[in-house]
């Protein structure tokens, strides 16, 4: 079912996300500094994968992904408190998904500063409603969902990698906002996406079996899910 005023929230997500994820992609990919890499690790530079210009392929697609992500998120959140938060992370996510898709990094210079804009717009969204109890749940999410990847991250390395945890971080504060369904939907997601995928690309041989996958990208779209099918999902299992 779609929300209060969830046909102006989805327009007005399909225009701010993507125009927004269009412009600034390609600009900050231009800026941010590059990783400091491990003998024998190599990875395109980020200004060279920004692209030269105003429309390149980096921006086309950061701005189609945030385009499609903010209309989906208007759509279910309607014009409640919580939108502005996810229409930034929608404009974050794009840009790193792209980013990780092609480099297998997650930028922090990226990450922190979403973590605070998310955390502003939350903490306007509790001063404008009076929702004190969201903002918590919120904050308890964000420690839990660190806290999960960072051991997960501890005892396997080579399957997360720590921008992996940067990032459950960011969206585990957003999908608490929400609700413990869709955290608990939106993490696991992520996790269930991109173990079938990482699978099948095995199997496949497009990646071999020792190979980096990039996790953020199907972290992104869990949390997507989560916000779309966490609600339906936790009533359908309590019943």
């Amino acid at each position: 079912m779609p929300a209060d005023n969830a046909l102006l929230a989805a327009g007005a997500g399909v225009v701010l996300c993507g125009a927004a994820a269009f412009r600034l992609g390609p600009l900050i990919m231009r800026r941010i500094p590059e990783p400091i890499l491990e003998d024998g690790d190599t990875k395109i530079p980020y200004a060279e994968l920004a692209g030269q210009g105003l429309a390149t392929k980096a921006a086309y697609w950061c701005g189609a992904t945030a385009a499609v992500a903010g209309g989906l998120l208007g759509w279910t959140l309607g014009t409640t408190a919580g939108l502005a938060a996810w229409l930034v992370l929608a404009v974050a996510g794009a840009v790193l998904g792209y980013i990780d898709a092609r480099t297998r990094y997650l930028p922090s210079a990226i990450i922190w500063p979403a973590y605070l804009l998310v955390g502003l717009a939350l903490l306007i969204a509790a001063l404008q409603t009076g929702d004190w109890d969201s903002l918590l749940r919120s904050a308890i999410a964000g420690v839990v969902g660190f806290g999960v990847f960072y051991l997960l991250w501890f005892v396997f390395p080579r399957g997360v990698g720590f921008g992996d945890v940067r990032l459950s971080g960011l969206l585990s504060i957003a999908l608490g906002w929400l609700g413990w369904g869709e955290l608990v939907v939106g993490l696991y997601g992520g996790f269930f996406l991109g173990a079938v995928i990482g699978i099948a690309l095995t199997a496949a041989k497009v990646l071999k079996r020792k190979q980096l996958f990039p996790f953020g990208p199907f972290m992104l779209v869990g949390a997507l899910v989560g916000v779309l099918a966490g609600q339906p999902l936790e009533r359908l299992y309590l019943g």
